[in-house]
């Protein structure tokens, strides 16, 4: 799915400069930290970006919290709490009539998880994931970033919608996440020259995929030592630079997926979003 420019001060698009093009670049290097630093600046010299590659195994290990490390977080999450928002909105088209893609996409107990690969994503009951993108943070500041989904059957309208469960058993992490999520599905024919070309009046179905998403955080006190300004910039940075990184990797496969799956060979004519 394709990102569309965000408008609003508070859901600006991260610098791509910054955070790099590459879907498996999760983790800043130390020039895209320093260009973000002096982007947003911290009124702190000590202040550094850290985001963890999700597909670190050791690194994930090592950050899993003891009860003792559990207790001394909630003594030290003070103070008010800050909300950071990404509003994001993609396209992706597949090769086949609107019937066949609700087909695939009901039976995401097929699909989801194959394609959410190398991101975890554990079932939660029928229709639900608990779904993981490893550790991600800021100016010395991480979480385990986990959100429970709720993949929701289609509406008289065809309308597909996800929105956020809790996750069974899991520990306080210090942050809440609020993921409201709409799929819509319109058929349409190919383009006149292309299927002339093809020889047969073929159609593909493009969806539409417009996520809202809010993450609030209740930040230790170091941290609140820093201006909300920046916190909020920060936050709103980060936050839409995993967006973007999970949505590419995911839209990618799940494309791939279908067509394959249907063994569906994509004519070179046709150039389909993604």
């Amino acid at each position: 799915m394709q990102q569309e420019p965000m408008r609003s001060p508070a859901n600006q698009e991260p610098n791509p400069e910054i955070l790099g093009e590459s879907d498996s670049d999760f983790l800043l290097t130390p020039a895209q930290e320093a260009a973000m630093l002096a982007t947003y600046g911290t009124g702190n010299d000590d202040s550094k970006f850290d985001l963890q590659d999700p597909d670190a195994d050791e690194q994930v290990s090592e950050n899993k919290q003891s009860p003792e490390q559990n207790q001394d977080l909630k003594q030290s999450l003070k103070g008010d709490k800050s909300s950071f928002h990404n509003h994001y909105i993609g396209y992706m088209d597949l090769f086949a009539d609107k019937l066949t893609v609700m087909k695939y996409l009901n039976a995401h107990q097929g699909w989801f998880r194959r394609c959410a690969h190398p991101f975890k994503a554990d079932p939660i009951g029928e229709m639900g994931y608990a779904m993981g993108v490893g550790q991600v943070g800021a100016m010395g500041f991480q979480v385990d970033a986990r959100v429970g989904l709720n993949l929701l059957p289609p509406d008289e309208n065809s309308v597909y919608r996800i929105t956020t469960i809790p996750i069974p058993n899991q520990a306080p992490q210090g942050y809440e996440v609020d993921f409201q999520a709409e799929m819509r599905l319109e058929e349409k024919p190919l383009d006149l020259q292309a299927g002339q070309k093809l020889g047969q009046n073929w159609v593909m179905t493009s969806i539409e995929w417009d996520l809202n998403l809010t993450v609030t955080l209740q930040f230790p006190q170091f941290i609140q030592l820093l201006s909300q300004d920046m916190l909020q910039k920060t936050g709103d940075g980060v936050l839409g630079f995993v967006v973007k990184r999970v949505s590419k990797s995911l839209t990618a496969k799940v494309q791939d997926d279908f067509h394959k799956t249907h063994e569906i060979k994509v004519p070179k004519q046709i150039k389909l979003k993604r």
